[in-house]
């Protein structure tokens, strides 16, 4: 029978840094996230997942922010996943997509996650808020012998 609580898979990279909810912060997380998914090996998934982080703040920012409490960005790779939160403190504006217009400015940006990301979703942040989350498979699996083996390129 499957253990119905496994073990998590250890991260191998994590990084985590808190914004003030102020315009300026989503560009700064979005280079932030480039250069270390670059610097991690991932340089094929780093504008993706720049993309994905910078709406996801734009999202946080502009739905989920409130004064004087600030926007945390995690990032994060254990061997098989890449996973990229966005965690702000209004837990009851949960995201959706929608239908944007050709005329609207806004309204696109969880159908970009949506596209990008292998998977996306929201869970309720202990205590207060919310944390928007995406992940990609690296195409890495443990095989006998704890040896990688690429899955997926």
């Amino acid at each position: 029978m499957p253990d119905a609580n496994p073990t998590p898979e250890p991260l191998r990279h994590e990084d985590q840094l808190d914004y003030t909810p102020v315009p300026r912060s989503v560009a700064l997380a979005r280079h932030r996230t480039a250069r270390l998914v670059t610097d991690w090996g991932h340089t094929h998934l780093a504008g993706d997942v720049a993309l994905v982080a910078s709406e996801l703040m734009t999202n946080a920012l502009l739905h989920g922010s409130l004064r004087d409490r600030l926007i945390r960005l995690r990032i994060t790779t254990t061997t098989a996943t890449l996973r990229v939160e966005v965690s702000d403190p209004r837990g009851e504006r949960l995201p959706c997509r929608r239908e944007a217009a050709d005329e609207d400015q806004f309204g696109r940006g969880l159908l970009l996650v949506g596209a990008l990301a292998d998977g996306w979703g929201v869970a309720p942040r202990a205590g207060v808020g919310k944390t928007v989350w995406a992940e990609w498979g690296l195409g890495l699996t443990l095989c006998a012998g704890d040896q990688l083996a690429r899955t997926r390129e």
